[in-house]
């Protein structure tokens, strides 16, 4: 883990203080670096000069040129020598956050590492649109060759697809080895995937497109299909509301549980209060709706053949199944099996 031994309130400090006042001041209320760590519009600055906003953006345009350009920045070389390595261990693309996450100690070393992030000629910013986060780099042919990976990968995902971090990485590794990119340990790839806005990883640690409701969680439905698809067969709702508790830390009443598996197509009802999920291929409807499926999709079929496949589905009584063969849309026929009336 890459640490900096420098003070980043010590060097901002440092390299404001060559400045006029006015200047000094509109930099410190714009990036939060005074003692409340408040970042102030270009509006209310404006105001409190009696100024434009266009005109504090100037003088904030020509401070930071004035600290790049004075003995103060000079001085502090060996410091944004020192975070530029940072920076460069850590993958040399990074969003915003995963900068200061990794480096900062706390969140007014965060906002004083952005101001030296902005004023440092090593650091390239490229701010947040609609497929990637606010990010730096510190070289332009690995930024764009990483974004273009990132959106090959983004690309090849289905929308309902959810993929394993281990296995997504792979996956990353391969269209960044398109881009030309030799092996990177995964600790960087994993935080070059944090710069996409497209994709992302839901609280079990499953990465797939952030459209996805198994990737960007909204309400009791989403956590109860990954509680459901984490414990990998059918559940009671009780348990699934267990479960919701359990893995995300979120309570869940098992009665509000089940009103939304009932509303929920992704949801089987297979048993009394047991529900499944539909991608593991149970059929929604009740029993005679699955014994229909089943023989339009196998053709005629022996009782025993009927129940087997039936008790796949549904967790029912062998004499709940025999007792819906009775329904007239089945006929039993010569032989002994059963089909559906108007089949054969």
């Amino acid at each position: 883990m890459p640490v900096i031994s420098f003070s980043p309130r010590n060097v901002t400090k440092d390299l404001l203080s060559g400045l006029p006042e006015r200047s000094r001041h509109v930099l410190t209320d714009r990036f939060g670096l005074g003692p409340k760590g408040e970042e102030r519009t270009l509006d209310s600055i404006g105001k409190q000069y009696g100024i434009t906003r266009e005109r504090v953006r100037q003088i904030e345009n020509h401070g930071i040129a004035a600290i790049r350009e004075s003995a103060n920045y000079s001085r502090n070389l060996e410091a944004l020598e020192e975070l530029k390595r940072a920076l460069q261990v850590l993958g040399g693309v990074l969003a915003h956050e995963t900068v200061v996450s990794e480096l900062a100690a706390n969140e007014s070393d965060a906002k004083h590492l952005h101001f030296i992030l902005t004023v440092g000629h090593h650091f390239t910013d490229r701010r947040d649109d609609n497929d990637f986060r606010f990010r730096w780099h510190i070289d332009e042919q690995t930024a764009d060759a990483v974004e273009r990976a990132l959106g090959n990968l983004y690309a090849t995902v289905d929308v309902n697809q959810l993929t394993p971090e281990e296995e997504f990485v792979q996956l990353f590794a391969k269209a960044l080895k398109q881009e030309g990119f030799k092996s990177r340990p995964k600790e960087v790839l994993t935080r070059w995937l944090l710069i996409s806005k497209r994709i992302g990883k839901n609280p079990l640690g499953e990465w797939g497109r952030v459209e996805s409701p198994h990737v960007r969680i909204k309400n009791t439905r989403d956590f109860a299909y990954l509680t459901l698809k984490r414990h990998g067969s059918p559940m009671h709702f009780i348990e699934v509301a267990k479960g919701i508790e359990k893995l995300f830390s979120r309570r869940a009443h098992p009665a509000t549980t089940h009103n939304e598996l009932i509303k929920d197509n992704r949801f089987v009802l297979v048993g009394r209060g047991l529900y499944a999920l539909k991608e593991w291929g149970y059929q929604p409807g009740v029993v005679r709706d699955v014994l229909r499926g089943i023989l339009e999709r196998e053709g005629p079929l022996t009782r025993e053949e009927i129940v087997d496949r039936v008790k796949r589905e549904r967790y029912v009584k062998d004499a709940t199944i025999t007792v819906n063969l009775q329904n007239n849309i089945f006929v039993r026929l010569p032989d002994g099996r059963y089909s559906i009336s108007g089949k054969i």
